[in-house]
């Protein structure tokens, strides 16, 4: 199923009127009307699907025209390891916020970006600053978990 802000939602984000966890925040803004439910769970926030039904309920999230069955979606690009691009975000998301993590203050404003990450392709584009940071040999993990 997709769902979709809607008016309330747009409202409750911009003056914080609903109350919302800083997880299904962070999640709210991922439903955008083209990810599914299964994306968003899927996407590594911590979100669970009661916190989804929550939203629904405080109508600040409702089911697309049309998608009250299962969409039909193209298959996700694949690498050579036959691992979706989700996948691979999926595996390398923890990889890069220990990473940066480790970095102390130093790595505080890169671990903030790696945190603001929704995709493979935003994990991928940070990678080069976070193997600056951390060394080649530390980031031979997130390498691999990219591109493997």
């Amino acid at each position: 199923m997709i769902l979709v802000k809607t008016e309330a939602g747009h409202q409750a984000l911009k003056d914080r009127s609903i109350p919302l966890s800083p997880r299904q925040r962070s999640a709210f803004i991922l439903f955008d009307g083209k990810r599914s439910v299964d994306d968003v769970l899927a996407a590594g926030m911590g979100i669970v699907r009661e916190d989804i039904d929550q939203m629904v309920g405080l109508g600040v999230l409702a089911p697309v025209a049309g998608s009250a069955a299962a969409p039909v979606e193209a298959a996700p690009a694949q690498g050579s390891s036959g691992r979706s691009r989700q996948q691979r975000y999926k595996d390398a998301y923890p990889i890069a916020t220990q990473l940066t993590g480790s970095l102390g203050l130093k790595g505080f404003r890169l671990n903030l970006q790696v945190e603001g990450t929704t995709s493979y392709e935003d994990l991928l584009a940070l990678a080069p600053k976070i193997r600056a940071a951390v060394g080649p040999e530390k980031a031979a993990a997130l390498d691999k978990a990219l591109n493997d």
